[in-house]
């Protein structure tokens, strides 16, 4: 039994040892969220994006768009990527009402594996309708060595 447990708590400590890079993380004001006298309402205009086919070692940039349909100033207050091959960045500035911001991540192929590849970025902000949005890229990677036919 305690061999068993010990091979569990090496496993895990190799599983967090793994995780070198950490996530990038950007918070702005994290009191902005909670605030619910200045709530307002937003329209994702992209939350699913499809970047398409790009080989090893591209960065591709997503971009996903919002719109302020509420009635108070927008604001983000923290943003996420689920993983260290993603950068993410955004709107600083309060998006006043009938205005647009967007989210983006800046997605290093370098830091995943060739195939299929499912991303995600997590998203804050100061609207009723919900704080958290998890925003969604998706694509294919292809291995440096795939030798194309003509």
């Amino acid at each position: 039994m305690k061999k068993i447990l010990g091979m569990i708590a090496l496993g895990c400590f190799l599983v967090l040892l793994a995780c070198k890079n950490p996530t990038p993380v950007v918070r702005l004001n994290p009191y902005s969220a909670s605030d619910s006298a200045n709530f307002t309402e937003i329209l994702w205009l992209d939350s699913n994006i499809n970047f398409g086919t790009i080989p090893m070692g591209e960065t591709k940039i997503v971009t996903f768009r919002m719109r302020n349909v509420g009635t108070k100033p927008l604001t983000i207050s923290n943003v996420q990527a689920g993983c260290s091959c993603t950068v993410p960045d955004f709107t600083k500035e309060a998006i006043p009402p009938g205005g647009e911001g967007f989210v983006q991540g800046s997605f290093d192929s370098n830091k995943a594996y060739p195939g299929e590849v499912r991303k995600s970025i997590f998203v804050t902000t100061n609207t009723r309708n919900g704080i958290n949005k998890t925003l969604l890229f998706t694509g294919v990677i292809e291995s440096a060595n795939v030798s194309k036919k003509h």
